[in-house]
């Protein structure tokens, strides 16, 4: 299996060389400015299966949970491609919307809902978290 994506400008792309384990949408008050007001649509993926090429940026910030964040984005373009959590190194999520073929990510939860705006669409038949979920599990 083989994922791939990258930034709108080109500069910085990626392939991944496993699937998700898995995939939600996020409201917390971060990931709405990321995704300008509505929620940030992440997978993630463990990092020793993602090859990423060129230039990242990285903005380093504390998540509501506490976690410090490490948010990279294409310095060029300014188009946001991942998130990991100091604490879970083992994970790297990837913005849905910068892979090649988004339709591939679906997701099956939304965090963080009582964040979300009044106006949010959440999909009735996903699972809803009030806030931060549990850890992910991983297979060891």
């Amino acid at each position: 299996m083989s994922i791939t994506g990258g930034c709108l400008c080109g500069a910085v792309r990626y392939e991944i060389s496993a699937p998700p384990i898995m995939s939600r949408m996020c409201y917390c008050r971060v990931c709405q400015y990321l995704a300008c007001g509505n929620a940030a649509v992440n997978a993630a993926f463990p990092t020793t299966a993602v090859t990423l090429t060129g230039t990242l940026k990285d903005y380093v910030s504390t998540a509501d949970s506490g976690t410090e964040m490490h948010r990279r984005f294409c310095p060029e373009c300014g188009v946001h491609l991942t998130t990991a959590a100091i604490t879970r190194p083992e994970i790297l999520m990837i913005r849905v919307g910068t892979l090649d073929d988004p339709s591939l990510v679906t997701p099956t939860a939304a965090i963080w809902v009582d964040s979300a705006p009044r106006w949010a669409c959440i999909d009735p038949s996903i699972e809803q978290i009030a806030g931060q979920p549990a850890p992910l599990k991983t297979k060891t």
